[in-house]
């Protein structure tokens, strides 16, 4: 179970590029120069701390320290910044903080507006509206916050879908008029019992164990330092009722301070009960996006770059299979749009893959990655796998040897439509030439 837990955490957690590409993105909204180090990924030395970001250390939910005049060489990732004694700058941090703060406030008017986009893998136009919500407990602290999407197609139905589904899009022509679902009513009913509702029972289950181990340890201190003044009071007691000299006095102070750690248990009750106590608050629909099917999905170059379901779904059964036959946990997350299609959990070792599947009908042809998948392949090269299956269309489908930090691969890019394809013959050609993976397929 420990394993599993580190492995979620690592699966959860945010990379330094990702912090990196925002700090770079942001920072000329500001406006703040970042010098790059070549031998130094992922680190920056910034210019003086512009005066803009001072607004926002004094709102009244800023609960980070103050920004600095001027900050030091940093680094978003925590080894290098530790090794080589920079500044670790990531979620949390002052500069970060006040850039997100910036950058939120900049886009507002894009937001209230929205956007038209394309996308290659749909044949249907589709609208996702994007939600805030925070559940906040009874002392009025925000306990978690959470960024959800809502997907309403042409039908009016609704289904979950993810923040990271920007990232396969491609930004449609202007002054093209959107669908009629551009103004179709709010699923907030979906909204409300499909989401929001998990999401506060999620955070109250999360909340309510680490409540009660926090009640234990107060209940278990605060007791015992009870249990020891009432039996100095007893003593005390005893030598007042014999007359020795001072006693009295200091009876009365282990009284007071007797008096003071009950009212201090008391207080904490209290308190915990109010953290225990949890609701939804703040839910606000931040933007609204309509996604169209790509104009050239047909075109020639383009059309083969589109997924075949029926593919795709032998693909996952092979791989899946394979990867239970050697003992692994497997999670299939294709739906939720993270850049990969399952995770690979060894409970043994607690080696977590991160595998994205591709499959091929016959026995040679392309691969191909969506701009989210090369972005997740990118930060997570560490433990991002491809997985191709070949001969799908036939009845013996063929697992390629896997492959570690496919971003690595030389990878042509389509431009037209934001996507990048290996075929088989580049796959072989660069294994001869790039560090031999880790595993032969059994």
């Amino acid at each position: 179970m420990l394993i599993e837990r580190r492995a979620r955490a690592q699966e959860r957690r945010v990379v330094p590029e990702t912090i990196a590409r925002f700090i770079r993105d942001s920072a000329p909204l500001v406006p703040l120069s970042l010098k790059t180090f070549v031998t130094l990924p992922h680190t920056f030395e910034p210019t003086a701390t512009p005066q803009v970001l001072r607004q926002y250390e004094k709102e009244p939910d800023w609960r980070y320290a103050g920004l600095a005049n001027r900050y030091p060489r940093f680094s978003t990732d925590r080894e290098i910044a530790d090794k080589n004694n920079l500044e670790w700058v990531t979620p949390g941090h002052p500069l970060f903080e006040a850039l997100r703060r910036h950058a939120w406030a900049r886009c507002q008017d894009a937001l209230a507006i929205g956007a038209c986009y394309y996308s290659l893998e749909t044949e249907n136009p589709f609208r996702v509206d994007f939600y805030r919500a925070r559940v906040v407990d009874g002392l009025g602290h925000v306990v978690h916050e959470r960024l959800f999407a809502v997907q309403i197609d042409s039908e009016g139905q609704a289904r979950s879908s993810t923040p990271t589904i920007l990232g396969n899009l491609q930004p449609a022509e202007s002054g093209q008029a959107p669908p009629q679902l551009a103004g179709a009513p709010e699923m907030t009913g979906w909204l409300q019992e499909s989401a929001l509702l998990p999401f506060l029972e999620e955070v109250r289950e999360e909340r309510t164990a680490e409540i009660e181990r926090i009640a234990a340890h107060v209940e278990m201190s605060l007791t015992e330092l009870l249990a020891k003044e009432d039996d100095l009071i007893g003593r005390l007691s005893e030598q007042v009722d014999r007359g020795i000299e001072g006693a009295a006095g200091n009876l009365r102070q282990a009284e007071d301070r007797h008096s003071h750690v009950l009212q201090r248990r008391e207080d904490r009750r209290r308190e915990l009960e109010r953290q225990r106590s949890l609701t939804l608050q703040s839910v606000e629909r931040i933007t609204s996006i309509v996604v169209l099917p790509h104009p050239e999905r047909n075109q020639p170059g383009v059309a083969n770059l589109r997924p075949d379901p029926e593919t795709e779904a032998v693909a996952m059964h092979v791989v899946i299979d394979h990867e239970r036959q050697k003992g692994r946990h497997v999670e299939d997350v294709h739906e939720l749009n993270l850049g990969y299609d399952i995770t690979s959990l060894d409970t043994q070792s607690g080696e977590l893959r991160l595998i994205e599947i591709k499959g091929i009908g016959e026995h040679t042809g392309t691969v191909c990655l969506t701009p989210n998948e090369k972005r997740v392949a990118e930060d997570r090269s560490d433990c991002y796998w491809l997985y191709v299956v070949t001969h799908c269309k036939t009845d013996s489908p063929v697992l390629c040897e896997p492959i570690l930090n496919p971003a690595r691969m030389p990878w042509h890019t389509v431009r037209k439509v934001d996507h990048f394809f290996l075929t088989l013959s580049d796959i072989s050609r660069a294994s001869t030439s790039l560090e031999p993976n880790r595993e032969t397929p059994s």
